[in-house]
């Protein structure tokens, strides 16, 4: 990745912790203020690099990013888990994890990034997660912890 990507996904970060910008369109914006030439094609790609996912604050969508300030690993998921997580279940050998409508993804992309043994990959929808296991076996397993987490007591 080059230094002028990596500045302008900085400031993207940055605009969306103090801004809150509702669309991509808002985000090219306030990058033209900044100096960035940019296309939809690049923000969108920027915003998924980053992680970036549309929740509801004040009743408004608007882009919000992981919590990116803990550790990463088993606290970052188990904090991103309590924030967003509704449900875990188990169908066969997946892990299915419900979230609130657009926050899939920061769910997702945490435990993408944990690499907790026994999950061999992730799909994320807008308000689901599956995360395949080898087996029914360790999808339980993975469930339980994964559940643990979400309610605090891992």
């Amino acid at each position: 990745m080059s230094r002028s990507t990596d500045h302008r996904r900085s400031a993207i970060a940055d605009l969306i912790r103090q801004h809150r910008p509702a669309s991509q369109e808002e985000v090219a914006e306030q990058l033209a203020g900044l100096g960035f030439a940019v296309t939809q094609a690049t923000v969108s790609r920027d915003l998924e690099q980053l992680g970036a996912v549309k929740v509801r604050h004040d009743g408004r969508l608007s882009y919000a990013l992981p919590d990116t300030d803990r550790p990463g690993g088993r606290s970052r998921v188990a904090t991103v888990l309590r924030d967003w997580a509704r449900s875990v279940a188990v169908a066969g050998n997946l892990v299915v994890i419900r979230t609130p409508p657009g926050s899939a993804h920061l769910v997702g992309v945490a435990l993408d990034e944990a690499e907790l043994a026994g999950i061999v990959g992730t799909i994320c929808g807008d308000d689901t997660i599956f995360a395949a296991t080898p087996g029914s076996r360790e999808a339980e397993g993975i469930a339980a912890q994964l559940d643990a987490m979400r309610s605090g007591q891992a």
